[in-house]
């Protein structure tokens, strides 16, 4: 077993542990861009950086489930350009909840799909480009505003908020630790 795989068992472990108390009435999904710095993107050979192009430079797309009480659940890394619903599947796998509450990005039919095989309900506005509007309970999708607090709490650590890191394994690491930070307040 490498070093990177040992770190990142043993932080899956610890937040499993953490994790083992999760609300799941609701489950929540969402995602942030974190800018990158510019020494985080140096190096050779580098294939595992996670890192996107844009016009504003170098970003990461942190994707992120979160539970009923605005707790975080399960994190994704990816380069900033990749969409939201292509995490969304990894993000709610082997779980069970009552609803996944998610915006308009996460509006797929594979995915409420996926949703609604798990038990629950697909809280999801509808894409305006869909032809035939989907109905969602516009009451409980209210409660989403749970995980993006939960994403301006983690952005107080500036570690999270600008990436340093130039691994991906690193920066995961550091957001498990900023994560069991919040579960532990």
């Amino acid at each position: 077993m490498g070093q990177n795989e040992l770190q990142t068992g043993l932080a899956m472990r610890g937040n499993v542990t953490l994790t083992a108390d999760q609300d799941n009435q609701y489950l929540m999904i969402d995602s942030t861009i974190v800018r990158v710095h510019q020494q985080a993107a140096s190096g050779k050979g580098a294939k595992d950086q996670a890192l996107g192009r844009s016009r504003g430079g170098l970003t990461t797309k942190i994707h992120m489930l979160a539970d009923a009480l605005g707790r975080p659940v399960r994190f994704i890394i990816t380069a900033g350009q990749v969409g939201d619903v292509t995490a969304a599947p990894a993000l709610v796998e082997g779980l069970a909840g009552g609803a996944v509450l998610a915006d308009k990005a996460y509006d797929s039919n594979a995915f409420r799909r996926r949703v609604t095989d798990m038990g629950a309900a697909a809280v999801i506005p509808s894409n305006r480009t869909r032809k035939i509007l989907i109905p969602h309970d516009a009451t409980a999708n209210k409660r989403r505003n749970r995980i993006e607090r939960c994403f301006n709490r983690l952005k107080h650590f500036r570690r999270f908020a600008t990436r340093y890191d130039r691994r991906t394994v690193h920066f995961t690491g550091f957001i498990h630790l900023a994560a069991a930070m919040i579960w532990l307040r």
